[in-house]
């Protein structure tokens, strides 16, 4: 009887500590995301990233946002995807896309731990705009506007942060509402 007492406080408490991990990081989708995990591993449970997710997949980059980083990813939701023009989505997630859906998504990434803070005083320092070079060899600009962080893609669309610094163990996910797209 001791030794299920025992096997139930442990339980307990390592649910108690996972718990706590994910607690200082907001839900993203109706899912905590756990700062021990990587990107791809917490992505992939909210509800508000599965397109995400699967364009992730198809471009063939599971594995590289599962590596050690540090990436920030601007991570646009499903409503973000749904604003492009009809189709695009299917589209993009041909195989014969491959390319450019790998262009597109790696223009949401920048090979650095960018927390909010980190960002506005970036812009600050810029004198209110600052430039931004992804991973995909995108040049986006960063703004601050009534106390958000904003990013203008290379064509002009300017996305919201909705969600800022949802810490993963290989970097930072910020939630965008507007897919990034590099400059026609």
């Amino acid at each position: 009887m001791k030794s299920l007492t025992l096997a139930s406080a442990i339980l307990a408490l390592s649910t108690g500590l996972a718990l706590a991990e994910a607690h200082g990081n907001p839900d993203v989708g109706g899912a905590p995301m756990f700062m021990d995990k990587n990107i791809v591993e917490n992505a992939v449970n909210s509800a508000d990233h599965t397109t995400l997710v699967a364009a992730v997949q198809a471009a063939g980059l599971v594995e590289t946002l599962s590596g050690a980083g540090p990436f920030t990813v601007f991570a646009p939701t499903n409503d973000a995807f749904a604003k492009l023009p009809a189709g695009t989505v299917e589209t993009l997630l041909k195989p014969e896309n491959k390319d450019q859906l790998t262009k597109i998504l790696t223009c949401h990434v920048v090979a650095a731990n960018a927390l909010a803070a980190d960002i506005d005083k970036m812009v600050a320092d810029d004198g209110g705009m600052h430039t931004v070079a992804t991973v995909g060899g995108c040049e986006f600009t960063a703004m601050v506007e009534d106390g958000m962080v904003k990013i203008k893609d290379g064509q002009g669309n300017v996305a919201t942060v909705t969600i800022a610094d949802v810490k993963q163990s290989n970097g930072v996910i910020h939630v965008i509402d507007t897919v990034l797209l590099p400059a026609g």
